[in-house]
């Protein structure tokens, strides 16, 4: 049975949840000091899109059980569609519960940490203690970061060593199909100094009751160190989700991000890298598809802190049907960030008379000597263009297919991680059918 915003009641179930997994004093008291102050915060303001009457709160607190198997032809089909070939690295969870485990050798002989939070706060507590809710997103921002520190579950640990490199990718499946379910989620990225790793999650759900997401990553790369992080959202039309993914980057460091923002339910999605460190980089590239009567709001923002910084954003979306988005791209050069370079691109094509779209682009320059540039536009499907193509005998659907797919190319081919490309491909195809 869903349970609304109760202080009591929520206090009680952080204490039960942080008992049960035997959760060392600092942890316990993070979720405590979170949860007494959720009815206080405020939600978060996305511009131009009023998220007061979605559900964020309201969710059962009942557990289900899920099972743990040893071999991925156990998970479910839709799991299993989910995971790459011959893949060595792989953390499956369910409803927040890790079912499948698989992770190789040579990244302990490394020194490379990847496993499930719950299993990094009983085996490396103080190692996690320094970065999660500390600089990259504080607990208490809001009353959804709040809610997250009080009840994340589900999520990972990965902390890569100074000087390692991590060349196979390290892959998560996260799905919800708990009815009335609440997915709580963190992710926590250490790359240390001249180190480098690549990380691709997804996230899946099935289920005919509303349901709702709250999923936190935070990134942390080193001097001189890569980290490539992709993302495939693929969660139905009864999740409402609230996903936020930050970075900070250190000197000459470089932080990629190719994000498939493929839900079905109303989404707030937020993108925020700050530059730290002089010659550090951030690419974001992102793509969605609205449909239905789905609303969303997606913001990416860089800021430029250090030196010869540079930031580049590259979003595409279509929306049928009644669906709307709100496209926000932000690109902030602060003060003394001499010689960074900002340049942004957000395009929306809508494809009939209900769809809505809006592209915001903004740059914030508070420095001389940078160069900052930004395009956007938002327009209906060329009718022209459906003419040629149902001229030559493709039925009208057919063609309108083909013209996502032309629209979104190119943003998915230049997307770093070749897995993200595929299971993007295929996320597009089934909501374009």
């Amino acid at each position: 049975m869903p349970v609304e915003t109760n202080v009591q009641v929520w206090q009680d179930a952080v204490q039960t949840l942080s008992n049960e997994l035997n959760e060392p004093k600092w942890l316990n008291e993070l979720r405590i000091n979170a949860v007494s102050q959720v009815e206080s915060l405020e939600l978060p303001k996305p511009d131009k899109t009023k998220i007061e009457k979605w559900n964020f709160t309201s969710f059962t607190h009942e557990l289900v059980e899920n099972k743990v198997v040893t071999s991925l032809d156990a998970l479910p089909e839709s799991i299993q569609a989910l995971i790459e070939k011959d893949v060595q690295n792989v953390i499956v969870q369910e409803n927040g519960d890790t079912t499948f485990s698989k992770v190789s050798d040579e990244l302990a002989k490394q020194g490379v940490i990847f496993t499930d939070l719950r299993t990094a706060v009983q085996e490396h507590a103080d190692l996690l203690k320094k970065y999660l809710f500390t600089e990259v997103v504080d607990s208490t921002e809001n009353r959804l970061t709040a809610i997250n520190a009080a009840l994340m579950a589900g999520g990972v640990f990965v902390y890569v060593p100074r000087n390692v490199e991590v060349e196979l990718p390290l892959q998560a499946v996260y799905a919800q199909n708990q009815a009335d379910g609440g997915l709580f989620n963190h992710v926590v990225i250490v790359a240390e100094d001249n180190s480098s790793v690549t990380y691709v999650e997804n996230y899946s759900s099935t289920g005919d009751k509303a349901s709702l997401a709250n999923i936190i990553a935070e990134v942390h790369v080193g001097a001189n160190a890569r980290v490539s992080f992709g993302a495939v959202d693929n969660l139905d039309d009864q999740v409402t989700s609230y996903i936020v993914r930050r970075g900070h980057v250190a000197r000459d460091g470089r932080l990629e991000w190719a994000l498939g923002l493929m839900n079905n339910g109303n989404t707030v999605a937020e993108n925020t890298t700050h530059l730290i460190g002089d010659g550090s980089t951030a690419d974001t590239k992102s793509v969605t598809v609205g449909t239905g009567s789905q609303k969303q709001n997606i913001t990416t923002t860089i800021f430029h802190h250090g030196k010869n910084s540079d930031g580049q954003i590259l979003k595409h979306g279509v929306m049928k049907e009644s669906a709307s988005t709100i496209f926000n791209g932000i690109s902030k050069i602060e003060h003394g960030a001499s010689k960074s370079n900002g340049e942004q691109t957000e395009r929306i094509l809508m494809l009939s008379e209900k769809a809505r779209g809006d592209a915001n682009p903004i740059l914030l320059i508070d420095e001389d000597d940078v160069t900052a540039g930004h395009a956007a536009s938002v327009g209906r499907i060329d009718p022209l263009q459906m003419f040629y193509l149902m001229s030559r005998g493709i039925p009208r659907k057919e063609a309108e297919r083909l013209v996502i797919h032309g629209f979104l190319a190119p943003v998915v081919n230049e997307l770093p991680i070749d897995s993200v490309k595929e299971r993007l491909r295929e996320a597009i195809e089934r909501k374009v059918k």
